[in-house]
C-alpha cells in the first residue's frame, strides 16, 4: 500500500531504511494488515506481507456491503463506515478503500476525521470492520430470534 523511507546520517553519508504498509485479503470477507521494516524495499514488503497473512480477520458482509454503520478508531483517527446501496461503489480515500476492497466490500461510504496518516486510517478502518455484527451474530449473543419489523 505504501512504502516509507527513513534516512540516518552517518560518517560516510546517508543510510536509508524502508518500511512497508501492506493490506492482504481474499475479497470475500477476509482481510489483514501488515507492517515490515528492512534495509531494502523488497525485503520490507516481504516482511509486511508475512505479517499481514498472520493477522487475517473474518469480516461479516451483507451481499456487497457492510451490515450497519460503525465508527472505527485508532489514536487520532476516526473512520465512519456506512453501508450503501448496490452499485454505489466504495466512496473512500486510498487507505480506507484498500482495506474495504480487499475485505470484499463493494458498496460503502466512508469519512475520515482527525489524522489522515495512512497507517492510522488503515488501522482505524480495520478496527471499524472488526466491530461489525451480522444478524446471526446478534441473535446468538442475545439468545433471541430477531424478526423484521419488530421494535
Amino acid at each position: 500500500m505504501q512504502v516509507y523511507r527513513c534516512a540516518k546520517v552517518v560518517k560516510g553519508g546517508r543510510r536509508f531504511s524502508f518500511a512497508a504498509l501492506v493490506v492482504v485479503g481474499d475479497s470475500n470477507g477476509k482481510v489483514g494488515i501488515g507492517y515490515g521494516k528492512a534495509n531494502e524495499v523488497p525485503m520490507s514488503v516481504e516482511k509486511a506481507v508475512k505479517d499481514a497473512k498472520k493477522t487475517l480477520h473474518r469480516i461479516p458482509l451483507v451481499e456487497s456491503t457492510i451490515p450497519h454503520k460503525v465508527v472505527g478508531k485508532y489514536r487520532a483517527t476516526q473512520v465512519v463506515l456506512a453501508p450503501a446501496s448496490a452499485g454505489t461503489g466504495v466512496i473512500a480515500g486510498s487507505s480506507a478503500r484498500a482495506v474495504l476492497e480487499y475485505a470484499g466490500v463493494r458498496d460503502a461510504l466512508t469519512k475520515v476525521y482527525g489524522s489522515t496518516s495512512a497507517k492510522n486510517v488503515v488501522k482505524a478502518t480495520l478496527n471499524g470492520l472488526l466491530k461489525l455484527r451480522n444478524r446471526e451474530m446478534v441473535e446468538a449473543l442475545r439468545g433471541v430470534a430477531i424478526t423484521q419489523g419488530q421494535p
